[in-house]
């Protein structure tokens, strides 16, 4: 059953990497996955689960998983309505129409340095949320669309890796106490940055021309058009519910989907208030109810079906024996982190970094000891290779629908060139400091 479990993952990933010429949307694939491996799960359950004591030990597990995933999917969830809510009332004009460069590389390098120390105040996954937003309104074509969202994931990851808050792993090795912050950013800043900088220099010499703009849509068909105050009015309100998460953390110790859900709610009555006189036919695509049809909903499934199939890879074992063999067959602390950071570019970095924290004891590496540091790293930026690696990667493809196959056509090679440029900047500081 253990074998069969990890086909049945093997064969759903190929699934979600041909959506398109298979034609069979991959939220429908993950689901399935998800679910086959669970119910494999408790029809093995003698050897998934040796030592268990009693027989609702794995739907107890299951719940517990559920528990975390509903975490993240209630925050993306809220992300994705509070950045519809400022884009159905044009919030994102008053950055846009500032960005007058059309030039390719200009702008992708504009952004990616934007994104990069975004993600390290906010985190990956919101910071992709908004800044796809953004690209949106910034660029027609679908390919030049696509490779700035690469870009914006490449460096949503970086940035998020350098900072004890900008990604789920660093948080888990913060709260663990393995580092700490002053010393992860001052390790991991230049790797992190390098990352980002080798992929810029790789396009800046391999996409060369000019965007083409799309075309600004009529406001509103048959409504009155929302006025300069409103637009900067909910999009300010947007910004502070987004960037207000961390402080919002740090002050009630409440999960940060709690601190999104009541961003949510603040601009929901603000909206709501703000159009109260007028009439609905006039705003009633403004209010949240309205705006709530345009999440996209395959992609919330989507990430739920793959996180699910992760969860039970987790639960037979699969992730924990390999980072036995790794440690068995490597042995040195760069190559157990790279290969990490490689598997997180398949399955979700979390468990792989959780194992880790599990097999390695504080006592074999103490806090703030290379080894964390790398882990964090590699993990945070392994993801980037492929789109689904990382919460930033599955974000950007719902919203803008980017092809598995045609991202690791045209992302992998310079997201790869970003990850390995990293380890070698990490390993020449350690070796000079030691």
């Amino acid at each position: 059953m253990y074998m069969i479990i990890g086909l049945v993952f093997v064969i759903g990933y190929f699934a979600i990497a041909l959506e398109h010429p298979l034609r069979i949307n991959k939220a429908a694939s993950a689901l399935l996955t998800g679910v086959l491996v669970w119910v494999l799960l408790v029809v093995g359950q003698p050897d998934a689960l040796s030592g268990a004591e009693v027989a609702h030990d794995l739907p107890h597990r299951l719940a517990e998983h559920l528990s975390d995933i509903a975490a993240i999917l209630f925050f993306l969830m809220g992300a994705m309505t509070i950045v519809e809510l400022v884009d159905a009332h044009e919030g994102f004009r008053v950055i846009t129409d500032r960005i007058t460069g059309t030039n390719k590389v200009t702008l992708m390098w504009v952004l990616s340095i934007i994104t990069f120390f975004l993600s390290a105040a906010l985190d990956n996954m919101t910071t992709a949320i908004v800044m796809c937003a953004l690209l949106r309104k910034l660029i027609k074509d679908k390919h030049d669309l696509w490779t700035f969202a690469g870009m914006v994931i490449i460096a949503a990851n970086a940035g998020g890796a350098w900072s004890p808050i900008g990604d789920v792993t660093t948080i888990m090795l913060w709260i663990g106490g393995q580092v700490t912050t002053w010393n992860i950013i001052v390790k991991l800043f230049a790797p992190s940055l390098v990352c980002v900088l080798l992929p810029l220099l790789w396009f800046s010499f391999t996409f060369r021309g000019r965007i083409q703009r799309p075309e600004r849509a009529e406001a509103h068909r048959t409504g009155k058009p929302v006025s300069r105050k409103q637009q900067q009015l909910v999009l300010f309100l947007g910004l502070v519910a987004l960037l207000g998460v961390p402080l919002f953390k740090s002050v009630t110790h409440l999960p940060p989907y709690m601190g999104i859900l009541l961003g949510l709610g603040v601009l929901w009555v603000v909206t709501e208030l703000m159009h109260m006189r007028s009439m609905e036919t006039d705003t009633g695509h403004l209010r949240v109810t309205a705006v709530l049809r345009r999440i996209d909903v395959p992609s919330v499934l989507f990430f739920l079906g793959i996180l699910t199939a992760v969860a039970g890879l987790q639960e037979a074992g699969h992730l924990t024996d390999a980072a036995h063999f790794l440690d068995a067959q490597l042995g040195s602390m760069y190559a157990v982190n790279t290969v990490i950071g490689l598997l997180s570019a398949v399955v979700d970095n979390v468990p792989l970094v959780a194992a880790a924290m599990g097999m390695y004891p504080m006592e074999q590496y103490h806090p703030d000891h290379p080894f964390w540091e790398l882990l964090a790293f590699c993990a945070g930026t392994g993801g980037s290779i492929l789109i689904i690696g990382s919460a930033a990667g599955v974000a950007a493809m719902g919203i803008l629908g980017i092809d598995f196959l045609w991202y690791v056509r045209r992302m992998a090679f310079p997201a790869a060139l970003g990850y390995f440029g990293g380890i070698v900047v990490f390993w020449l500081m350690w070796h000079n400091v030691h």
